[in-house]
C-alpha cells in the first residue's frame, strides 16, 4: 500500500471515530468539520502540535472510550508510519494523562 492510500484509509477511520462517538451521543461537529476541510492526516497533525489536547479526548475520557480516540488512532500498528516520532510521543502522553495506556507496539 502506498502513503496515499494509507492517508485515504486513515481519513476514513477519522470519519469511523466520529460515527462511533455519535453513537455514543457525542456528536464532535468541530472535529468533522476539520477533518473535512483538512483531511485526516492534516487534522490529526494539527491537533497533537496544539499544545493542549482537544475537549473531545477529555468527552471520550469521560464516555470510557478513549480506544477509539483521534490519538489511540494515530498509535496504532496501521497508521504510525503516518506520523513524527514527536506526534507519536504526543498522542501517547494526552492518553496516559488521562490514565489509559495505549498498547505498546514495536
Amino acid at each position: 500500500m502506498n502513503d496515499q492510500e494509507l492517508e485515504n484509509e486513515f481519513h476514513q477511520a477519522m470519519f469511523d471515530i466520529y460515527g462511533q462517538a455519535a453513537k455514543l451521543g457525542y456528536h464532535a461537529t468541530r472535529f468533522l468539520q476539520s477533518v473535512e476541510e483538512r483531511g485526516g492526516v492534516m487534522a490529526a497533525r494539527h491537533w497533537l502540535r496544539s499544545s493542549t489536547a482537544q475537549s473531545g479526548l477529555d468527552r471520550l475520557w469521560d464516555l470510557g472510550r478513549l480506544d477509539i480516540s483521534m490519538e489511540a488512532t494515530v498509535l496504532s500498528p496501521r497508521f504510525r508510519s503516518l506520523f513524527s516520532s514527536g506526534e507519536l510521543k504526543e498522542a501517547r502522553k494526552r492518553l496516559k494523562d488521562r490514565h489509559w495506556d495505549p498498547p505498546e507496539y514495536p
